[in-house]
């Protein structure tokens, strides 16, 4: 048995590293648990789309007559297979379909039947094996965002005078924002929706808690006195706590209705916090009032003074005046009733239509107030408010801490999934409002589901999210570590979260709970630092949304290594011990260290090895994908590491890669991971290989050939030069032979940037690091030779240019090689299509595709037409609107395609017509031999045994219990699709197997039904164009690019620099032994930089490659100096690579040792061929008529205002004079300047710039009357 993979020797020190989860997982994951097509529909859960359903259905019209009640939903398979989608700029997608039930409820109706149908809601973008989406022919991925977690946030700030304010912000998952804060009066004011604000007291009555007595008893503040002549002396002295009201009840007679309506009135006889003396003691006795409240006498009170303040403030008395209040602070206007006014409330926070906390928000909160409010609970209650006022007067009072914002436990992820169902809400929420609409129109007719539904609507919500949300982005596909990257990226911006500009230092700064969850290294370099970040290698996004990451239980000072690791939120790891996992233990896992250095929170305590709970799974724990890939990362300085994380994304895909020498065990897991690599199903041999497919035939069990539709034989395609979204090239290649052994999961191709199975993004080169003759200069790279001779820097880049066919008014444009007025030799190279030949050299200029379009003359005469139709002239009514290669390209035809739409005429229609009749009798006998093998092979497994009542989906009994199994009886069941999946038989096993192959049987039926609707379309539609297009034709052209000077290359460890000399191969510095270095690098770029990590990378790697061995030293975990320097002497080089070099021009010896070694360098896609641009004539900005920036845009080149000086110091007044005169915007110079050139006359003298017009017209703006005197 032959196996491919590469044996590495590994430095890891520590042992019972787990493995890797899957680390596109939280793509995938998410939409699958979106989706949950794998799952029953009556046991999906209560998330992602199903969710969404429930929350919209059922829908009544306004009279409640008529009810729309959901089912179930379910889709069909895609039209188009991802590479036929992007090949054609579609959207891969599966049409959504929902079972609906429509029924009436009102008996005048009663000749209304229930309907159920299946109705059609749009198609879906569904995400591809790789968790990208396809759009318009565009991979895209929906990147996953970090966002202020639902709940309740407790914060403070500062007055201007240096009082301290206090606030709590309750912030939920859909509805009205509601902050509680004190003013600098101590008191406390609640704001809705950041807007109106209301004393809290004033929210206490409106929900409930109607009288001062009420609010102050939650708060246990007061102590009540009964009313007495002689019991209420003994109290004089005392304060009041509430207002002595006389209340009484006055009747009026409503003009309007003429009813008699009574009223409350309330008098206020006493203040709060009035003295009780003996004038007051007469006024209470008389004013008939049966108890009043007074301040209690304990240390209590002066921590509670905030609420007597804000009781102060409140100007309501009663419930009724609090809704009121409330109501106008709102709406700015008196309020109709009562009922409306109390109904403001309930809506806002109380009803489960308008206010949701989501379960995330209601865990947050009762994990922050203790409390214990079920989870279904998912509004505001009463206890919540109170709960948070208490805390908040704790906070005020220093007995109760603020939250960090920046803690994980306080931002979650929302991912794929997640944002999928917040679109599908709001597009059904839209089709829920027309269904209404619709209900209440078609008030008698009959009508049925379908009627009611526009599918458009959900359509529309879903592609905008996906063409335009800033969180859908186009995926970076230089090579598979971008991809996979981009798949990780959390975001901090997107709607709902922070702007570049709102977001200060605090946000983007490293905080100690992103310790195993995010990378403290990889993050952009400009206005996003800190704001998009990447995952950790082993960190997993839970149910809530929070970020975990594994530890190993820690008892006793003895390490678990048995179990698998726990996973830990941010929360969950608050106020633990955790120590690293490199630390000293035995084999059985006691740690064997006396005192060991742990972390907790963000504290990094000596501790004892029993005071510790938990350690870290792995050294690399800390990092994401791209950091860990980085050799000896632990020597190199964190700025230059970020560069290097981040540089390792733009590598290009080399034709021939080749893995590093020194890597850190991380690159096979990257490699598979992308999804981009085929693997072997299982144990099995090679049948057949060339460059496009491989065959292989798997073993089998007998139980797996019975349950299974498919031959053992199984082929797989390779993808040849596919262009990707950067315009690299994907170009699979075997590395596998006819006859081999394969076992499971082993890799079967190598190519984009993968050998043998590992992530290969660059190649090892001999470096000297040593300055050459001043070339390299600032980080300048001298380069030999044979590293673009062999090919060893060379890429290919495909490029796809298109061409529509469009029907005009002057009739249809055509795709022709005869094309009027061009010669033969032009046209060589085009197939009858006019489209080049697969193979040709293509230069600037070439026709690629040919096009003739109709030309808009006067009608021809009938002597005219009759000569063109006997002639055939075709040259007068048609010109070439041929697609021609542009200036810079010169490249190979790689593939061609032509799309078209199916021609509608007479004839066509009848050959569709038999066409498609004997596409239906061609599937109709491939789905009657489906079932044939179906039932022969149910039968073999239940032959002689006895039914257990097998049921459809609907729940009626389909094979009936107690019988036994016959052909014929299985042959009778019309539709096994629809088979519930349930028990068959009485054994385990067999029904294990009945159930595996009818699952088997609806995949195969599946992909039958869908070829079918496929074939179906391409007769009756031909291929699926935008309208008004009817061909689309498309060359696909691959270029060569070698290593030249000016491309940018770097290392891993953020050691960059541009190419600046290719030098013979014969002049470069050579070592003793005559071999000559490839690439030299200057060694002032070390020392500077602190990334002394591609020093040990280069000692290593000579080592390795003298001992044809290779390497993994994982981050922090690496191998030590003694390990290297014990390498290199078995390998005989010199210790730290320091070794004397000779001139290759004069062979001398340079005069100081220098480090040599073997380097991993990447090529990366900043190149030079690229970037290189000259403008002769461009357009011009419309206002100031001068040239445009940019090669983009074709533009010139600024000529600034430090520049201008640089020529008047020269006095160089004539170049000056040209340059900010006909070079630039002197319309009229310009024209005359070009026309004397062409000519060959002298230069005419130059005009006035529009630039002083500009400034005219913006003094005749500020109203100045400017004028220009000759």
């Amino acid at each position: 048995m032959i196996t491919n993979q590469t044996e590495r020797l590994n430095f890891a020190s520590t042992k019972n590293i787990p493995d890797y989860p899957d680390f596109l997982d939280v793509q995938v994951k998410s939409f699958k648990d979106f989706f949950q097509l794998e799952t029953k529909s009556d046991e999906r859960g209560n998330e992602g789309l199903y969710n969404t359903f429930m929350e919209n259905f059922p829908i009544t019209d306004t009279r409640n007559n008529f009810v729309l009640e959901f089912l179930d939903y379910f889709v069909d398979p895609p039209r188009y297979t991802i590479q036929e989608c992007i090949e054609r700029g579609l959207t891969y997608s599966v049409p959504l379909k929902a079972r609906l039930k429509l029924y009436c409820t009102d008996p005048e109706h009663e000749d209304f039947e229930t309907i159920v149908q299946d109705v059609y809601l749009g198609t879906i973008p569904y995400m591809t094996p790789s968790g990208t989406f396809v759009i318009n022919g565009a991979e895209r991925v929906v990147v996953s965002q970090l966002h202020r977690s639902p709940g309740v946030f407790f914060g403070q700030s500062f007055h201007a005078n240096g009082t301290k304010l206090y606030s709590a912000r309750v912030i939920p998952f859909k509805g009205s924002w509601i902050e509680f804060s004190t003013d600098i009066n101590s008191v406390m004011y609640a704001y809705i929706d950041r807007k109106k604000k209301l004393p809290v007291t004033t929210l206490f009555r409106a929900i409930g808690f109607e009288r001062d007595k009420d609010i102050l008893e939650i708060f246990d503040l007061a102590e009540e006195i009964k009313v007495s002549k002689t019991g209420i002396k003994k109290y004089i002295g005392r304060r009041l706590a509430a207002r002595v009201l006389n209340t009484w009840h006055e009747d009026f007679v409503d003009e309007d209705t003429g009813e008699v309506v009574s009223i409350e009135r309330n008098e206020i006889i006493l203040d709060r916090d009035t003295i009780i003396d003996k004038d007051n003691v007469e006024e209470i006795i008389d004013s008939n009032v049966k108890s009043i409240l007074l301040h209690k006498e304990d240390n209590n009170q002066a921590d509670y003074a905030i609420i007597h303040n804000t009781l102060q403030k409140d100007p309501t008395n009663s419930e009724k005046e609090a809704v009121e209040h409330i109501y106008r602070q709102l709406r700015n206007a008196e309020p109709p009733d009562e009922e409306t006014a109390r109904g403001i409330i309930d809506k806002l926070f109380f009803s489960d239509q308008r206010y949701n906390l989501g379960e995330v928000g209601r865990y947050r909160m009762n994990k922050k107030l203790g409390l214990d409010i079920p989870m279904e609970k998912q509004v505001l209650t009463k206890e919540d408010i109170i709960t948070i006022v208490k805390y908040l007067i704790e906070l005020i009072n220093s007995k109760a801490e603020i939250d960090d914002i920046d803690h994980l436990s306080n931002r979650r992820v929302r991912t794929v999934g997640e944002q999928l169902s917040q679109q599908f809400g709001v597009g059904l929420a839209r089709m829920a409002r027309t269904i209404r609409e619709r209900m209440n129109v078609r008030d008698n007719e009959v009508f049925t589901p379908i009627d009611l539904i526009n599918a458009k609507t959900l359509s529309s919500v879903i592609n905008s999210f996906f063409g335009t949300n800033q969180l859908s982005q186009f995926m970076d596909q230089t090579n598979p570590l971008a991809e996979i990257t981009h798949k990780r990226r959390l975001s901090a911006l997107g709607p709902g979260g922070l702007s570049r500009e709102r977001a200060g230092f605090e946000v983007r700064d490293v905080h100690y709970t992103h310790y195993g969850r995010l990378c403290p290294i990889e993050t952009p370099e400009g206005p996003n630092i800190g704001l998009i970040s990447s995952l950790g290698v082993y960190a997993k996004v839970n149910g809530m949304g929070f970020i975990e990451t594994p530890y190993r239980k820690v008892t006793d000072g003895v390490v678990d290594l048995e179990s698998t690791p726990i996973y830990l939120s941010a929360e969950e790891e608050e106020g633990k011990m955790i120590a690293q996992a490199n630390i000293e233990m035995d084999a059985s896992g006691k740690i064997t260290a006396s005192n060991v250095i742990a972390r907790e929170e963000g504290d990094f305590p000596v501790v004892e090895p029993s005071a510790v709970h938990y350690t870290d799974v792995a050294p690399n724990q800390i990092a994401s994908i791209s950091a860990s890939l980085i050799p000896f990362l632990e020597h190199d300085d964190a700025n230059r590491a970020l560069m290097g994380s981040n540089m390792m994304r733009q590598a290009v895909p080399l034709i021939r890669p080749e893995a590093p020498i020194v890597g850190t065990g991380l690159e096979r897991q990257v490699a598979s991971d992308s999804r981009v690599l085929i693997n072997a199903e299982g144990d099995g041999t090679v049948e057949y290989v060339d460059a496009n497919i491989i065959t292989i035939k798997y073993d089998r069990t007998e139980d797996e050939r019975m349950v299974s539709f498919d031959a053992d034989e199984k082929t797989y395609n390779l993808i040849k030069f596919r262009k990707t979204n950067q315009g690299t090239s994907i170009n699979l290649k075997p590395i596998v032979r006819k006859g081999d052994r394969v076992i499971l999961g082993q890799v079967l191709s190598e190519g984009y940037a993968t050998q043998n199975g590992e992530l290969a993004l660059g190649r090892n080169l001999k470096v000297a690091f040593m300055p050459w003759k001043g070339y390299n200069f600032e980080d300048a790279i001298v380069i030999s030779e044979k590293v673009v001779r062999d090919d060893i820097f060379t890429s290919i880049h495909v490029d796809d240019y298109s061409l529509e066919v469009r029907d005009t008014k002057l009739g249809n444009e055509e795709l022709t090689n005869d094309i009027p007025n061009v010669s033969e030799e032009a046209t060589k190279d085009l197939d009858e299509n006019g489209m080049i030949r697969i193979g040709a050299e293509v230069k600037p200029g070439d026709i690629l595709i040919g096009k003739i379009t109709p030309k808009g003359e006067s009608d021809p005469t009938p002597e005219e037409k009759l000569l063109r139709a006997i002639f055939g002239d075709k040259a007068g009514d048609v010109k070439d609107a041929s697609l021609k290669a542009s200036p810079s390209l010169h490249g190979v035809v790689l593939d061609k395609k032509l799309f078209a739409r199916a021609v509608k005429d007479k004839r066509k229609r009848t050959q569709d017509k038999d066409a498609l009749g004997a596409l239906e009798m061609e599937f109709e006998t491939k789905f009657v031999e489906l079932k044939d093998r179906l039932v022969e092979k149910l039968f073999l497994i239940v032959n002689g045994k006895t039914s257990q009542g097998v049921m459809n989906d609907l729940g009626e009994e389909v094979l009936p219990k107690g019988k036994k199994y016959t052909q014929k009886m299985l042959y009778a069941v019309e539709d096994f699709a629809h088979l519930s999946k349930g028990q068959w038989v009485a054994d385990d096993a067999t029904n294990k197997m009945v159930n595996d192959l009818i699952h088997n049987y609806k995949i195969k039926l599946n992909d039958l039904q869908g070829s079918l609707r496929r074939e179906k379309f391409t007769i009756t539609v031909g291929d699926e164009l935008p309208s008004g297009i009817l061909k689309l034709a498309k060359i696909y052209i691959a270029k060569k690019r070698k290593l030249k000077v000016g491309d940018k290359m770097a290392g891993r460890h953020g050691n960059k620099g541009i190419v600046a000399r290719i030098v013979r191969h014969e002049d470069m510095p050579f070592l003793e032994d005559g071999t000559p270095v490839d690439i030299v690098l200057n060694p002032l770029g070390v020392p500077s930089r602190m990334n002394i990590g591609q020093i040990y990378e280069t000692v290593l790697g000579w080592a390795g490659q003298n001992l044809g061995r290779k390497f993994a030293t994982p981050i922090f975990d690496g191998a030590s100096l003694d390990q290297i320097n014990a390498l290199t002497d078995e390998a005989g080089v010199p210790r730290f690579g320091h070794t004397h070099l000779y001139d290759g021009g004069t062979g001398e010896r340079f005069h100081q040792a220098a480090t040599v070694g073997v380097i991993y360098m990447l090529k990366l896609g900043h190149m030079v061929d690229d970037k290189m641009h000259a403008r002769s004539i461009g357009p011009y900005s419309l206002i100031t008529q001068q040239p445009l920036g940019g090669k983009a845009q074709f533009g010139g080149q600024r000529f600034g205002e430090m520049e201008v000086w640089a020529l008047e110091a020269y006095g160089a007044s004539s170049t000056l004079r040209e340059i900010l005169t006909v070079k630039s915007d002197d319309v009229i110079g310009r024209a005359k300047t070009y026309e004397a050139i062409v000519k060959g006359e002298s230069m005419p003298e130059p005009g006035l710039p529009e630039s002083f017009n500009v400034l005219m017209h913006e003094l005749k703006g500020l109203g100045l009357d400017i004028r220009l005197e000759e």
